[in-house]
């Protein structure tokens, strides 16, 4: 009866992880993880350690390239420290605007930054749209991580 309990509640966990993907309110693949780990404390299955340890990093490394990754867009396509700095800001600020907030906070504030950085609008919206791009990114990584993770807890029950 636990072990049923368990696996409809990592079922659970891997769902609203992927949903987490895609919302930023919810930490995607660290409730993914959390359903891995639910199924692994269950006697039907039965991850190593390692299994666990390489999935903890995935995790965190993903987690904190969602932050990064806009950033990192902003520089390689022409921004400066002024749009690095604007895209960080607005990545911040996006957090209490959801959802739009985290999907045009970076953008408008590597826009804005750039701007106030003495840049022609021109440079500040290619600087916007490569935040915008790397968000984009970090959330695909994000959705093929929980992907994985589905694919591995069906993979184990059957």
């Amino acid at each position: 009866m636990a072990d049923i309990l368990l696996i409809v509640l990592g079922i659970l966990c891997l769902l609203v992880g992927l949903v987490g993907c895609i919302l930023p309110a919810l930490p995607g693949p660290p409730l993914a993880y959390g359903g891995m780990l639910l199924l692994h404390f269950t006697d039907r299955v039965q991850f190593t350690a390692t299994e666990l340890m390489v999935w903890l990093v995935l995790v965190v490394i993903v987690q904190v390239l969602d932050y990064v990754v806009p950033m990192l867009g902003a520089k390689y396509s022409g921004g400066s420290r002024w749009g690095e700095r604007g895209c960080l800001v607005g990545t911040i600020l996006g957090l209490f605007f959801m959802p739009w907030g985290i999907i045009l906070g970076p953008f408008l504030g590597a826009v804005v930054g750039e701007l106030l950085g003495g840049r022609e609008t021109g440079e500040a919206l290619k600087s916007g749209l490569g935040s915008l791009l790397g968000f984009l990114l970090g959330t695909v990584v994000k959705c093929v991580l929980c992907g994985y993770f589905i694919w591995q807890f069906v993979s184990a029950l059957w």
